[in-house]
C-alpha cells in the first residue's frame, strides 16, 4: 500500500474546493493527508471554519499564511515538509480529479522505475472552456505517455523539462535529495524543479489516463501579466531554460489553432486569438529583460506582484 499526501495551497476558495476534495477522498488509492497552504483565513473563514472543515474532511489539516508570506516555491516546499509520506501530489485549488483513478494511475507510474523523480496529470478542458484553449490543451496534453530524460532535449527542446504543478506526483526521496522546490519563484517552481532532476540523471513521466479538469478563459491583459512572470522566471534560472527556445513550438500552436478555428466555423474568433498570443509574446519577451527595465515598471507588468516586495 502506498502512502501518498497531497498538498494544495489556497487562497480565496469558492465551494468547487469542496468538489475537490470529495474527488480526492473518493479516490482508489486515497491520500493519508490533504494539507491546505492556505493564504490568508480570513478568506477561507468566509467559505468554511477550520473546525468544519476538518471535521467534514478528517484528512485535512489546514496551516495559515499572509499574503505576503505566499511564494509559489517556498509554500509548497513547506507544505512538504508537514508530510513523511513516500510520495505526494501537488494540485491546484482550481484543478478537479476527473475520475476516482488519478492518484493510482500516478503511483503506477514509479512501479519499477527507480529513477523516475515525478508523473504529471493530463489536463482536460472545462466545458465552458474558450475553443482557442480548448486547442491548446489538446495540443500541449497528448494522450500518449511519454517518459522524458536528458537524452530527449534535442528532440522535445524546452517540452522535455514541461512539468505542472496543477497535478504532479513527486518521489520524495528523490525530492529530499535534490533540494526540493526552488525558495524563491516568481512562477515556473515544477519546471525548474524538473529541469534539475533531468540534468541530475533521472526522469519525469506524463501520464494521460491520470486527468485532472482544469483551464482559464483568460483575457488579453491576464496573458500579458502571467506570461511576464513565466519570463522572469526563465530569465532567473539560465541552468534550466538558456539555450532552450519554445518559439517554434508556439508558432506551431497558433497555426494549427488558426487552422482549427477555422476548421470548426468560428474565424471571426481569429482576430481575438492574434490578440491573445500577441499580449502572451510581448510579456514574455518583457520579462526576460525584466533587469533592464525600471522597477516600478517590472512590478506593474507582473502578475505576482508581492514577488517584487
Amino acid at each position: 500500500m502506498y502512502d501518498i499526501d497531497v498538498i494544495i495551497p489556497t487562497y480565496k476558495p469558492d465551494k468547487e474546493l469542496f468538489t475537490l476534495l470529495d474527488r480526492l477522498c473518493e479516490q482508489t488509492v486515497k491520500p493519508s493527508k490533504i494539507i491546505l497552504m492556505n493564504t490568508e483565513q480570513k478568506e477561507l473563514s468566509k467559505l468554511i471554519s477550520d473546525e468544519e472543515l476538518t471535521s467534514r474532511y478528517p484528512e485535512v489539516t489546514v496551516f495559515h499564511i499572509s499574503k505576503k508570506e505566499f511564494d509559489h516555491g517556498r509554500t509548497r516546499h513547506e507544505g512538504v515538509l508537514f508530510s513523511d509520506a513516500e510520495f505526494f501530489v501537488c494540485m491546484t485549488q482550481d484543478a478537479i480529479p476527473a475520475d476516482r483513478n488519478l492518484i493510482e494511475e500516478l503511483v503506477k507510474a514509479f512501479d519499477g522505475d527507480d529513477k523516475l523523480a515525478v508523473s504529471y496529470a493530463r489536463q482536460i478542458p472545462r466545458p465552458d472552456c474558450s475553443p482557442e484553449e480548448l486547442y491548446a490543451r489538446k495540443f500541449n496534453y497528448s494522450v500518449t505517455s511519454i517518459r522524458k530524460t536528458q537524452a530527449d532535449v534535442e528532440k522535445l527542446g524546452i517540452k522535455t523539462y514541461f512539468c505542472s504543478n496543477v497535478c504532479a506526483m513527486y518521489r520524495r526521496s528523490i525530492y529530499d535529495k535534490l533540494g526540493g522546490f526552488i525558495r524563491k519563484a516568481i512562477f515556473n517552481e515544477d519546471m525548474v524543479y524538473a529541469g534539475t532532476a533531468i540534468q541530475a540523471g533521472y526522469a519525469t513521466r506524463y501520464v494521460p489516463v491520470a486527468g485532472v479538469v482544469h483551464s482559464h478563459n483568460y483575457t488579453c491583459m491576464q496573458q500579458f501579466h502571467r506570461n511576464f512572470d513565466i519570463g522572469v522566471s526563465q530569465k532567473e534560472h539560465p541552468e534550466i531554460f538558456e539555450g532552450l527556445s519554445n518559439e517554434s513550438e508556439g508558432a506551431k500552436m497558433v497555426k494549427g489553432t488558426i487552422r482549427y478555428l477555422q476548421d470548426m466555423h468560428k474565424a471571426y474568433r481569429i482576430p481575438h486569438y492574434i490578440m491573445l498570443v500577441g499580449s502572451r509574446y510581448i510579456g514574455f519577451k518583457l520579462g526576460k529583460i525584466y533587469n533592464r527595465l525600471p522597477k516600478r515598471f517590472v512590478r506593474a507588468c507582473s502578475l505576482n506582484k508581492d514577488y517584487w516586495n
